[in-house]
């Protein structure tokens, strides 16, 4: 059985849906679910801590989907767009939860696995050393980063990274 978006939404709409964003991951998309989502967690009358580390950690999470999803003319005739990228803001409880997916090439699997694997390895003490030593360096990736991403998130949150490859076809899974 092969990888099923639907499936895969229905597995991450747990609890409150706050937003649920996909497709073409644009500066007009992301303008618009931030306004939005600021909305939702003043409705929710969250304390101001947690609407800036929810709002933090979405931000940072939109930002890796806008730079690091693949381009894939393949997918045209699939699923309408180049390029796809989802995320789901939900509430459970008293935590909230931000899932996101987007299609990679499958060239790309080893490193990312590689390193949420070393980020997920080090204690808080280590996430708080490595992300002020990357900030100290001043060297920046291709994309515009220091690779702060995943650490950003690990250090605001305390939880560490969950993450799937769900294949796809020859060439893609979706992450």
């Amino acid at each position: 059985m092969g990888f099923s978006l639907d499936k895969w939404y229905a597995d991450k709409k747990v609890g409150d849906v706050v937003l649920e964003l996909s497709g073409s991951i644009t500066n007009e998309l992301i303008d618009k679910a931030l306004v939005e989502m600021e909305g939702q967690l003043n409705l929710k009358q969250e304390t101001n801590q947690t609407r800036k580390r929810v709002f933090n950690v979405f931000v940072e999470c939109l930002q890796n989907l806008y730079h690091h999803i693949d381009v894939l003319p393949d997918l045209t005739e699939k699923i309408g767009n180049d390029t796809f990228g989802a995320i789901i803001l939900s509430k459970d409880g008293a935590s909230y939860r931000i899932s996101t997916g987007n299609f990679i090439r499958n060239d790309k699997v080893t490193f990312i696995k590689d390193r949420i694997d070393q980020v997920n390895s080090l204690s808080e003490n280590e996430v708080k050393m490595l992300y002020r030593d990357i900030l100290n360096n001043d060297e920046f990736s291709a994309k515009g980063g220091g690779g702060l991403g995943m650490l950003d998130i690990v250090r605001k949150t305390g939880n560490k990274l969950e993450y799937y490859f769900y294949p796809y076809s020859d060439d893609l899974v979706f992450f």
